[in-house]
């Protein structure tokens, strides 16, 4: 854990609302990126954020830093997310071509390669709709350790850290993740060739 999230840390288990303040602000669009790539929705995401924030605010006064507080936040972020899942089934998805609210403004999504014609852009484009419908088939948390894993670029050790499994579990549980997805994929030939 880095110098200035332990002072900001001990500050904040005094009472200093400045420094919770900051803290918050140093990982809220983090934590949010991390939850849209979960919800594929903007408010969803930022509820979950909303969430997890309202729990590590409470919960602050018992972190020890026996692991990073990028981890914590990770898995608090997971656990309001399926928490969510499993109050509101009806979640909505988001058009991968809406622009997205971020702490610094609005960012907007760009699928542009100049060596792909229209053709390519719209293979890609149903591809991409095609992987996010079968992980929309996916249990909740296995969509997240592919996310976790594959987009957010955690480690074994992360995941099972964040999730408070061992290292095994999460090997395993990931592996079956990844046979889960591909077999809802090859249904679609064309779109995947997958051997």
């Amino acid at each position: 854990m880095s110098q200035r999230d332990q002072m900001l840390i001990e500050r904040a288990q005094a009472g200093d609302r400045s420094a919770l303040n900051e803290l918050v602000s140093l990982y809220e669009e983090r934590a949010y990126k991390y939850a849209f790539r979960l919800t594929r929705n903007q408010d969803l995401a930022s509820d979950v954020v909303a969430d997890a924030f309202v729990r590590i605010n409470s919960a602050l006064k018992n972190f020890r830093g026996q692991s990073a507080f990028g981890t914590w936040l990770y898995r608090i972020v997971t656990n309001c997310y399926l928490d969510r899942k499993k109050r509101d089934k009806e979640a909505r998805n988001v058009s991968l071509d809406s622009t997205l609210q971020v702490g610094s403004g609005e960012l907007e999504r760009q699928w542009e390669d100049d060596s792909d014609g229209p053709v390519e852009i719209a293979e890609r484009n149903e591809r991409e709709q095609a992987m996010q419908d079968a992980l929309a088939q996916m249990p909740e948390y296995q969509q997240a350790m592919l996310v976790m894993y594959h987009v957010e670029s955690l480690s074994y050790e992360d995941i099972a850290e964040t999730l408070d499994l061992p290292i095994g579990t999460v090997k395993s549980r990931l592996n079956r993740a990844r046979v889960a997805l591909r077999d809802i994929l090859s249904q679609q030939p064309e779109l995947f060739s997958i051997g």
